[in-house]
Formats: C-alpha cells, sequence, structure tokens
C-alpha cells in the first residue's frame, strides 16, 4: 500500500469512493472535489493498493480554530500558512476497512501537519466513532454547532 498526494486524475475515483462511504446529503460531489484539488492538493492524500485507490483523506488548512459547514464548500478559506489542519472525511471503501489504511492515512496527515508546524488537527465525527479518532489523541469538545447532512457530529481537536 502507497500513500500520496491527490492528482487530478484521481478525481472520479474519489468522488465514487466518497458514495460508497457517507450518505448522498452527506457526501462532496466530484466538482466539490475537483475545487479541492485545484486549491489545496497539497492537503489531499490517496491511499492505493496496487493503483487502486482505496482510501483517502483532505481538509483545509486555515486559522479558524472550528471546523465550520461552509469550509466544506468554500475553498476561498483555504490559507496554507494556517494554524489548524480540517480534516473533511476519511473514507475507505468497504473491502479494505479493519485492515490499518484508515489508521495509516490518519498517521500521515497527524505526521504532516507536525512537519507543516501547525498547531493541530480538527475534524467532527458521528458519535460512534469519538473512540476511534480519542486512540490518535483527538479530544471530545463536545457537539458541534455544525448541522451538514442533517446528522448530528461531535467537534474533535489534537493539538501538539
Amino acid at each position: 500500500m502507497k500513500i500520496r498526494m491527490a492528482t487530478m486524475e484521481d478525481l472520479q475515483a474519489i468522488a465514487a469512493i466518497e458514495l460508497r462511504c457517507f450518505p448522498v446529503e452527506e457526501a462532496a460531489t466530484e466538482n466539490d472535489f475537483k475545487e479541492r484539488l485545484t486549491v489545496y492538493p497539497n492537503h489531499f492524500l490517496v491511499m492505493e493498493d496496487d493503483g487502486k485507490i482505496v482510501s483517502f483523506v483532505n481538509g483545509l488548512v486555515t486559522d479558524e480554530s472550528i471546523l465550520q459547514d461552509k469550509m466544506f464548500e468554500d475553498t476561498k478559506m483555504h490559507d496554507e500558512n494556517g494554524q489548524w489542519q480540517m480534516i473533511f472525511g476519511v473514507n475507505t471503501i468497504p473491502e479494505y476497512r479493519r485492515q490499518g489504511c484508515a489508521e495509516a492515512i490518519i498517521n500521515r496527515v497527524i505526521s504532516d501537519s507536525r512537519v507543516q508546524g501547525r498547531k493541530g488537527l480538527v475534524l467532527t465525527c458521528k458519535e460512534k466513532l469519538l473512540h476511534y479518532y480519542e486512540k490518535f489523541g483527538f479530544k471530545n469538545e463536545g457537539m458541534s454547532q455544525s448541522t451538514h447532512g442533517g446528522a448530528v457530529w461531535y467537534d474533535m481537536r489534537l493539538t501538539f
């Protein structure tokens, strides 16, 4: 398995994986991913198994300390010199789950963020995943203001 930065050539595969991993009302569109790959490709990683994308993670960098719903659609909020790495989604196709793919790609984003001198990482997750992100050192900051996709989210932060 290999982790690398995503490219525009990965766009269709990424969009298809997103739809396998999130309900339609929560999923980013192919156009959303096209904008993200254009504006902050250095913060968009994919994991491949023999050339097939099996997992990915993406998110912008900002000085804002809380992940806001508008960040999912407004790439202008990205600031390459920002203090916080936001994580919009960690996607792994079902047949590769429970094999360490998400763990490896999350650890890579954490490592990259440290090297880049960020204060830390911020994400939102559903209640059933709180324990998963806590094992990386993320702290639950309580229920989020997010109404993304009509779901209930929790704010999680990993501070270096």
